[in-house]
């Protein structure tokens, strides 16, 4: 078989639609992730606290969310919701909201797992020493929790950028479309889709790197002992 990557690489159109889908993908995913993780505080927080209903509707929320593939989600925000609830939104904030749905229900059932890491000591002393449940909750068990679960946490966000190229089927412009696209022109499937999974693999590289920065700067203080 003989291989033309030239193909790819010689065509500016396609070397900048790489680009640009590599942006929209890291770009998307990174907001995602970030709202998700708010998401995912509220909801871990809810059920840890045993909120009276709120951790009952939270556990509801994140096993439906568990239990159906990526896919579905998506398909369901960008043409079922719209239907529902008479609105309509670019293919984007679509995919910003599916992923931010998925990314919640992940990362808080490792955040409530880390939550029950720190040790009830600590909360008997905090209540001992007269401090509120809300601020011991902010300034002891999250601070911990994060910084023991925060491994886990960049693993599960990873793994969840590289389910991303689904956004392509709702026509969201990504680095899977991109590809597509160019294989539809060059017929050139394996040299493509091979330049996709490197690409996908450096991607995934830099966001490890950035998170491992993160991880330095926050937790300074647990990377040293």
């Amino acid at each position: 078989m003989e291989l033309r990557f030239f193909e790819i690489y010689r065509n500016p159109e396609y070397l900048e639609l790489l680009f640009r889908g590599a942006m929209t993908s890291a770009g998307l995913t990174a907001l995602s992730g970030l709202l998700g993780f708010l998401a995912a505080l509220l909801l871990a927080g809810a059920r840890y606290r045993r909120m009276p209903v709120l951790r009952h509707v939270a556990a509801a929320y994140v096993e439906f969310i568990r239990n159906t593939p990526l896919i579905v989600q998506l398909f369901f925000v960008a043409f079922g919701l719209p239907l529902l609830l008479g609105y309509q939104w670019p293919f984007w904030g679509h995919a910003i909201l599916a992923l931010t749905l998925n990314f919640s229900a992940y990362f808080s059932e490792i955040l409530r797992a880390g939550f029950t890491t720190v040790g009830e000591g600590q909360l008997e002393a905090a209540r001992a020493l007269g401090v509120r449940p809300l601020t011991a909750f902010r300034k002891i068990v999250l601070p911990q929790a994060i910084a023991r679960m925060y491994p886990s946490l960049n693993s599960q966000f990873i793994f969840l950028f590289l389910t991303t190229g689904v956004m392509s089927e709702i026509g969201v412009r990504d680095l899977t479309e991109a590809g597509m696209y160019i294989d539809s022109r060059t017929f050139r499937s394996f040299e493509v889709f091979f330049t996709l999974t490197v690409i996908y693999i450096l991607l995934s590289l830099v966001f490890k790197t950035v998170l491992a920065l993160v991880q330095r700067w926050l937790f300074a203080w647990q990377v040293a002992r």
